[in-house]
């Protein structure tokens, strides 16, 4: 019999994971070899799914290694196969998160033969309001969760992470061709850094407003769109 965790979304958002049950025997079903490259994969994004799931209700710093296998197929000692630290964990979803965005910007370059500034703004502000996961581990302490992890993690991330700048060269490129590459790599270098705050700005909770409010800090609280467009209206 071989288990299978299921990522999935409920109608109101939530993600769970629900357990499917499969005999291995049945006919057009085979098992994966043990120790197999589809096995790991399987594993490793079933670890990796569970640290998503719990990250929705959970921070960073009260997720454990137990609580992630705690919501997997198997031990909690046989994570140590696939990852040694949670931040190698945390680090893969990281990696998945660039992946999906990187999805969506190739979507913009491909479907789009022009795009003015207007547009261009709206389209990579609709892309990153899409991603509030990327924006929230964008805002965490990277430098921690790198140093936790192993070179070819590391790696792998940094792989998925320059693929991010170089299709948004390639978009800036193609739809703003009288820029320079000084002036590309300028708003490159404005944009990404700029990203690490969009999170903290846009996604408040009622304790800190009523700090602010107590404080009273005069502040205008924006959406992830709102906050992504106007950046890039300025600096493009």
């Amino acid at each position: 019999m071989i288990c299978f965790n299921i990522l999935t979304r409920c109608q109101n958002g939530v993600k769970i994971i629900l357990t499917r049950s499969q005999n291995s025997g049945a006919k057009g079903i085979q098992p994966m070899p043990k120790g197999s490259p589809e096995l790991t994969a399987a594993r490793k994004e079933e670890i990796v799914n569970a640290c998503e799931l719990l990250y929705q209700t959970k921070s960073f710093k009260d997720i454990t290694l137990k609580d992630i296998g705690n919501v997997t197929s198997f031990t909690r000692t046989s994570i140590y196969n696939y990852f040694q630290t949670k931040e190698e964990i945390f680090l893969a979803l990281f990696e998945r998160e660039y992946d999906r965005w990187n999805d969506e910007l190739r979507f913009i370059r491909e479907d789009n033969i022009t795009l003015n500034k207007e547009e261009f703004a709206k389209k990579i502000a609709k892309s990153l309001a899409a991603r509030p996961q990327l924006l929230k581990l964008l805002s965490m302490n990277n430098y921690d969760m790198e140093a936790n992890s192993r070179p070819e993690f590391l790696a792998s991330f940094k792989r998925s992470y320059g693929e991010s700048l170089k299709i948004m060269n390639e978009l800036l490129e193609k739809f703003f061709p009288g820029r320079s590459a000084q002036e590309i790599r300028s708003i490159i270098y404005v944009f990404f850094p700029f990203m690490f705050g969009i999170y903290p700005y846009t996604s408040v909770t009622d304790k800190q407003k009523e700090a602010m409010k107590e404080a009273k800090v005069d502040f205008k609280y924006q959406t992830v769109f709102d906050i992504t467009y106007d950046c890039l209206m300025r600096i493009i």
